[in-house]
């Protein structure tokens, strides 16, 4: 499924995946939230509730998008975070992919604390 993800002054596409997680995300949109950032990473808490997947990883790669079951977070990845070793990418714990970022996201490394993030159904 092709969402639109707005970040702050930003919008970008993304494809949702197949995966159950990813439908029960695509179930409860649209979604509105703060943007958190965590290196380079932004995640944001959602009304979603899914249990981690046996594929679940917690090193990702650049334009990923995962479903964070310990904070029942959506994160977007685009670069290390604090936990990462090297030039990985490494998120606090295993992520469900959910999904990936298409074209250019170079500019959410502008993207701040408490910016407004809206995920919503490509129209």
């Amino acid at each position: 499924m092709a969402i639109d993800i707005t970040a702050g002054n930003y919008r970008l596409q993304a494809q949702l995946n197949d995966s159950a997680t990813a439908q029960t995300i695509a179930a409860a949109l649209p979604i509105e939230a703060a943007a958190q950032r965590w290196g380079d990473e932004i995640y944001f808490a959602i009304d979603v509730d899914a249990p981690l997947q046996a594929d679940a990883h917690d090193v990702v790669q650049a334009g990923q998008l995962g479903y964070w079951p310990t904070g029942k977070a959506f994160c977007l990845f685009f670069g290390p975070t604090p936990a990462s070793r090297g030039d990985e990418i490494r998120a606090a714990s295993a992520v469900n992919i959910v999904g990936l970022l298409t074209g250019d996201f170079s500019c959410l490394k502008q993207v701040t604390n408490g910016q407004t993030i809206i995920i919503k159904k490509s129209e």
